[in-house]
């Protein structure tokens, strides 16, 4: 009784650990005295999730803008849109293991965890995971649907479609870091913004755009750290049919699109200058261009560079500027909408 007492109680510190990063675990008996809801955080690649997190409260606030906003759609939309996000995340790592792509000292099993590669988890765990996770985020969207009308619908089916389609085949023929820039932007964004308020407006698409386009460079830093592993293995993503250069060059241009559109969105008056407050992140992003994505991956882990992150390079320091970028996009729209209920108008 006392074991299994300590194998439910809570691990505060990993879910810390979890939310922050990837955290490794060593072997399969630090993996079993885990609680439930730290190896499901870490199955999910946790840290990740907050990006999805930040594309839902973007759309309630841009609900809120419009004066359209609903608290319970806002919370749900929260939760299907996490649990679609993280459900898809574990398929992916199963999906990559059935179809050999992790064996032989996986890339990810270098920086974090695979669980189902390094024979913490089962197949059918795996499985059984992924399909409670997805069906907490399916009642959620089946619960918006019929709340906020048949349009919704359609963003739900199409939400499905590309939660299996993206780890086969999609990421596999240079379509999922496109896919990415649609999901994380007029979807999540525009299709939450539909089902808190329930009608569709083309100008949120529009402003989900600087938001979507750090998600994607996430990703596009990402897979340009896996082209040696990548290349190979015939998983031909973006950056692997493009080659290296062109991969850091187009991620440059993302990280550049988020601040251009911001300042288009404040000049067709869409926002306020409250916006500007992004230009915090502007330093960073100088640094990581000039210091990281002008120059080709080190050939071994640099020394104030934190030994658990690598062989992840480029997208530690695109994932750090989405952080800071989208900190300060949303820390703008907080100041755009309270200094718009106090009657306050700047330009």
């Amino acid at each position: 009784m006392q074991q299994k007492h300590t194998l439910l109680r809570p691990d505060t510190a990993m879910w810390r650990k979890a939310l922050a990063g990837i955290p490794r675990v060593k072997d399969k008996s630090q993996w079993d005295a885990l609680d439930p809801l730290s190896r499901w955080l870490i199955s999910t690649r946790a840290a990740v999730l907050l990006m999805t997190l930040f594309a839902g409260i973007i759309a309630g606030m841009y609900a809120q803008m419009a004066g359209h906003f609903d608290w319970l759609r806002f919370v749900v939309l929260l939760v299907g849109l996490l649990m679609a996000h993280a459900a898809n995340n574990i398929l992916n790592d199963l999906t990559d293991h059935r179809r050999g792509i992790d064996k032989n000292n996986a890339f990810r099993t270098q920086y974090g965890t695979q669980p189902v590669e390094q024979g913490f988890m089962s197949v059918g765990q795996s499985r059984r995971m992924a399909f409670l996770t997805a069906l907490i985020g399916a009642l959620a969207g089946i619960w918006l649907v019929l709340a906020s009308g048949t349009t919704v619908l359609w963003f739900f089916l199409v939400g499905i479609v590309l939660l299996f389609a993206y780890n086969w085949p999609l990421k596999h023929i240079g379509l999922g870091e496109p896919l990415v820039v649609v999901v994380w932007g007029p979807m999540m964004i525009g299709g939450g913004f539909l089902a808190i308020t329930g009608f569709w407006s083309w100008d949120v698409a529009i402003a989900s755009l600087p938001y979507a386009l750090g998600p994607t460079a996430v990703l596009f830093g990402k897979h340009i750290d896996k082209i040696p592993w990548d290349k190979p293995r015939k998983v031909r993503t973006f950056p692997v049919i493009i080659g290296h250069l062109a991969a850091r060059r187009t991620t440059m241009l993302l990280f550049a699109l988020q601040y251009l559109v911001v300042f288009y969105l404040i000049a067709t008056g869409f926002f306020s200058v409250a916006l500007l407050l992004v230009l915090v992140a502007l330093p960073y992003y100088l640094g990581t261009i000039r210091r990281v994505f002008t120059k080709p991956t080190p050939e071994e882990c640099p020394s104030d560079y934190p030994k658990d992150a690598w062989p992840l390079w480029y997208s530690s320091y695109a994932f750090v500027h989405n952080r800071k970028f989208g900190g300060m996009f949303m820390l703008g729209l907080i100041v755009h909408m309270v200094l718009a209920y106090f009657g306050v108008t700047i330009f």
